[in-house]
């Protein structure tokens, strides 16, 4: 038979009330008493019901983890630094694969079925409008990797997707090329959209050629097919930014399948720094978002939204920089 509390309270002494309060957060116990019950839960094998204190104290400690794109590897990272992280402080990740959906409607109602605490939207390819929906109806929300806004109507953290496109093209300037071209992701998403305004601002020039493409989803085959697709139908560009590490990577494989060479012949940057850029077989010159520090905050600021629930909402960005590997050629 499993252990109870009753068990607990016996064993210690104690009344069963004095065992609820040692395992209810903030509730207020004796430290004499408190060591009393914790020994003899330990002895016991005991561990409290997370159901019995989510009744007792109205939270679930339940966080809604919504995400929007499983095929990119990017996402693994992500899955295991926000799951660590929620687990270390004692709350529990609620996963959500909203791949291929736009529309907020049935996450909202699951969420709101299973009483979350909060709600963490990890996308950058969702509109703003998304994660207000879960403002909307009651529940504290964090945009991760969400677009920036000067007056953001949800908690935003993430990069200025803006800046990074302006660093790409100045990063591919300073190597000597001039025949750019942007292959983003899906051009509905935000992201996308930013990271080319950023890159046609940074790649004005009285000599530089600007061509444009997008591939139709943050994946290996989609960034393969376009550069594919690119391929037959005109000459190479000298170098691409393709907005993401996974799309890059796909870009890669159609052009060593053509018989080009990167970067002597075409170079290539890519932005999230990912694992398997950095692997010796892909060495992938791109630009590193600060995944941990995304992370951190985005836990944080949830858990201030719980707290305070009026709390006016805070967009949070962090600086990326350009990790140098072999897909670019060198500075003069």
């Amino acid at each position: 038979m499993p252990v109870t509390l009753k068990d607990v309270a016996l064993r210690a002494g104690v009344s069963r009330s004095a065992v609820s309060r040692t395992f209810t957060e903030g509730a207020s116990v004796s430290s004499k008493t408190r060591a009393k019950v914790e020994q003899a839960a330990d002895d016991l094998g005991y561990a409290p019901s997370a159901l019995a204190s989510a009744l007792s104290t109205g939270r679930t400690k339940l966080i809604g983890l919504v995400v929007s794109n499983f095929q990119n590897p990017i996402f693994l990272e992500l899955f295991d630094r926000f799951t660590r992280e929620l687990q270390d402080r004692g709350l529990r990740p609620l996963l959500v694969n909203l791949s291929g959906e736009t529309d907020p409607e049935a996450s909202v109602r699951m969420l709101r079925q299973y009483s979350v605490d909060g709600v963490i939207v990890a996308s950058s390819t969702l509109p703003p409008s998304f994660a207000r929906a879960f403002a909307d109806a009651g529940l504290p929300v964090v945009h991760s990797f969400g677009r920036w806004t000067a007056t953001p109507e949800t908690h935003v953290v993430g990069i200025d997707n803006v800046a990074s496109g302006r660093m790409a093209a100045q990063t591919l300037l300073a190597r000597g090329y001039r025949r750019l071209a942007f292959m983003g992701g899906p051009e509905s998403a935000t992201s996308t959209q930013d990271r080319l305004a950023g890159f046609i601002n940074g790649a004005k020039g009285p000599d530089t050629e600007v061509t444009v493409s997008f591939a139709a989803a943050y994946s290996f085959d989609a960034g393969r097919s376009q550069m594919q697709h690119l391929l037959a139908t005109g000459p190479a560009a000298e170098a691409y930014f393709c907005g993401d590490d996974v799309v890059s990577i796909g870009a890669i494989s159609a052009l060593t399948d053509a018989g080009l060479s990167v970067p002597d012949d075409v170079g290539i940057i890519g932005l999230n720094d990912m694992v398997l850029a950095g692997w010796d077989s892909i060495d992938l010159t791109t630009i590193r978002q600060p995944l941990t520090h995304i992370v951190d905050a985005s836990i944080e600021l949830v858990l201030l939204a719980i707290e305070d629930p009026d709390r006016l909402p805070e967009a949070r960005l962090f600086p990326c920089k350009v990790v140098e590997r072999g897909t670019l050629r060198p500075l003069a």
